[in-house]
């Protein structure tokens, strides 16, 4: 057994723990659709960190951290239940080659419930009370040149105690003139004849080859992509929920209805009239062909999926790959236990039981439900910083109110936004904005406006930056936070100073405000400040949302500083001559240096150093995701693309 806590306890509790007291008698307690059975007389380990998951598998009660942005599982306590995690871990996935190959998915490994294929189980891993880092990896970029092959997914790893589990980056896929796929966690695929990257021993497979323009699909965790196009498949890991009930977390696999699949590959792109390859389930990225030709799609956020490979006319380039995912997993009670519904990461706190959705999924009532109205958050993915000197993405639209639920059981869809991605200058494809996240049809809130470079920024929830402003579709905030109108909380993207090679880009809108205009000599605007989540969404035992301004201390003890941000705009940029500042992303203050942490999710400018192509803050930084933060806009010179938008989110609340 573990250290127990010294704090005085209730029946199986610590009653200073208000997240764990509350979760077992609001729950699993009577009525609500919770049972008679006792409580149970144990105490599981308490941590913070992620988006928080409590669910049962037959009489146990689990619970999980979800991560799709880095952070620390920060351990204070545990108990009856040993101090052993169950984990999975999954790297960036490689992305697509232009008029080539799918991008290998994001290494993938995990101790528990793999189905699909795959390697073998690892072994649990111990903590103590401390904190442990969490590092999710980036997708990798697509190629923008026949010449160069897709950029090699990032590495996602865990602390633990004792070591650090490390899964390998996706391998990027071989493009039309560089035509063997790298190797990585799982291979990416050739192109234009090449052969197949290699994948990583128990973490995924190899890629497939090319056979003339029918380039070769990216491995994936489950199977390797041989013969042909399509992607090889992920597999299943239900670590963050029942498998047939936790939608919303990780990919949908169409066959069998599930979500919660991960580290498919991408699919291959063909040369004119052929047939291209669809993307490994598990976040794959599709594959596209001549016709209808264009870039290939990428893999899904918070998957390691696989960038699909670009079509041929002109030669387009390939998708980016998935980002990764951590989760944590471990046992914090035994009980039987009736829900009222499902559907993304389930949490309890302040006598409301919240639904998380990072990813696209459903909300099914169950028949037992007896709320007559939920509480609801949307943010629509954040639109991707410009290029070379250019300006912010605008921060996806905020919405936040109350509807009914109607007859039950019913089921209602969620769609979560995906960010922009960027390229560098006078690249295709063009800069793309957010899209639009949602809970039903009725209540939409749209995508943040892309960036651009020396030209106007695009509309959206939140404008992109630009000259002479993108244009947000939200009406004005009105320094108080109250009901949505109808369009969402959303603003425009600040104006491009000076000209020529002076240049200096706005940033992009927030949800609370303008982004600020770029301005002589040469820096880059900030993006428009974010909104803080309502309190109801403010567990903190959760880390949803982003950085933000300082929050006092909860009554229960619990410190909520700089959490619970979104929809903050990406920071403008700037040309030379250098040094000079881009802007900070999500209307940070001064203070705060614009080459760290995204704020309210919205990535910084990168800083205008030219014709010093070596430092590394000339890159712009992404949105984060589960936030809709504005990407912000690198430096003048060189050709490094703008920071891609953040992914959105949709947050349900009802009393529990």
């Amino acid at each position: 057994m573990g250290a127990r806590s010294s704090h005085s306890r209730g029946p199986g509790l610590n009653e200073t723990d208000g997240h764990l007291l509350e979760y077992f008698r609001n729950t699993f307690g009577a009525g609500d659709g919770g049972t008679n059975a006792p409580l149970g007389n144990e105490q599981g380990l308490v941590a913070t960190g992620g988006i928080i998951s409590d669910y049962t598998s037959g009489t146990d009660v689990y619970r999980a951290h979800i991560f799709t942005s880095s952070g620390a599982l920060n351990v204070t306590a545990f108990g009856d239940f040993g101090s052993n995690i169950d984990y999975l871990v999954v790297a960036g996935g490689g992305g697509g080659g232009r008029r080539g190959g799918g991008g290998g998915a994001g290494g993938l490994r995990a101790t528990t419930d793999q189905t699909g294929g795959g390697g073998s189980l690892e072994s649990t891993v111990p903590v103590a009370v401390a904190p442990y880092a969490v590092v999710i990896g980036a997708g990798g970029g697509g190629s923008f040149s026949i010449s160069s092959k897709g950029d090699n997914g990032v590495d996602s790893s865990l602390a633990y105690n004792g070591g650090t589990i490390t899964s390998t980056g996706g391998g990027g896929a071989g493009s039309d003139g560089s035509t063997a796929g790298s190797p990585g966690g799982s291979g990416g695929g050739g192109s234009n004849n090449g052969t197949k990257g290699s994948g990583t021993t128990g973490q995924g497979s190899g890629g497939s080859p090319a056979t003339g323009d029918a380039n070769g699909g990216g491995g994936g965790a489950g199977a390797t992509a041989n013969p042909g196009m399509p992607g090889g498949a992920g597999v299943q890991v239900a670590i963050a929920g029942p498998a047939a009930n936790t939608t919303g977390v990780g990919a949908l696999n169409p066959g069998t209805s599930q979500y919660q699949w991960f580290a498919g590959g991408g699919g291959g792109g063909h040369g004119n009239n052929g047939t291209s390859g669809t993307g490994g389930v598990g976040g794959g990225g599709d594959g596209v062909t001549n016709p209808p030709d264009g870039p290939g799609k990428p893999g899904a956020s918070g998957t390691g999926g696989g960038g699909g490979g670009g079509g041929s006319d002109p030669e387009n380039p390939g998708g980016f790959g998935g980002s990764g995912i951590v989760v944590v997993r471990y046992q914090i009670g035994s009980i039987a236990a009736t829900a009222k519904a499902t559907g993304g990461a389930i949490s309890f706190y302040g006598g409301k039981t919240i639904h998380t959705f990072t990813s696209t999924g459903t909300f099914n009532t169950a028949p037992n439900w007896s709320s007559a109205t939920v509480e609801y958050v949307v943010v629509g993915g954040g639109g991707a910083g410009g290029s070379n000197a250019g300006t912010g993405g605008g921060a996806g639209a905020y919405r936040t109110g109350s509807t009914p639920i109607g007859a039950h059981p019913v089921a209602t869809t969620i769609q979560i936004g995906g960010g922009g991605v960027s390229a560098p200058d006078g690249a295709i494809p063009s800069i793309t904005g957010g899209t639009p996240s949602y809970f039903g049809s009725p209540i939409t809130s749209p995508g943040g406006g892309k960036g651009t470079t020396n030209s106007s920024g695009g509309a959206g929830g939140s404008g992109g930056g630009g000259d002479p402003g993108g244009n947000g579709t939200g009406d004005p905030f009105p320094g108080t936070l109250g009901a949505t109108p109808a369009n969402g909380w959303g603003h425009n993207g600040g104006s491009q100073g000076g000209g020529g090679a002076s240049r200096c880009g706005g940033g992009g809108g927030g949800a609370a405000s303008v982004g600020a205009n770029g301005s002589a000599p040469n820096t880059g605007g900030d993006g428009g400040a974010g909104v803080q989540l309502p309190s109801t969404f403010r567990d903190p035992l959760s880390s949803v949302g982003g950085a933000g301004p300082t929050s006092a201390p909860t009554p229960n003890g619990f410190d909520t500083s700089g959490k619970y941000w979104v929809a903050g705009g990406g920071g403008g940029s700037s040309h030379y001559p250098g040094p000079n500042p881009g802007g900070t992303g999500g209307g940070a203050p001064p203070s705060i240096s614009p080459y760290i942490t995204p704020w309210s999710g919205g990535g910084a400018g990168g800083k205008g150093n030219y014709p010093n192509f070596t430092d590394p803050e000339r890159a712009a930084k992404n949105g984060e995701n589960g936030t809709g933060g504005g990407g912000g806009a690198s430096a003048g010179g060189g050709s490094l693309p703008g920071g891609g938008g953040g992914s959105g989110i949709v947050l349900i609340a009802y009393p529990s």
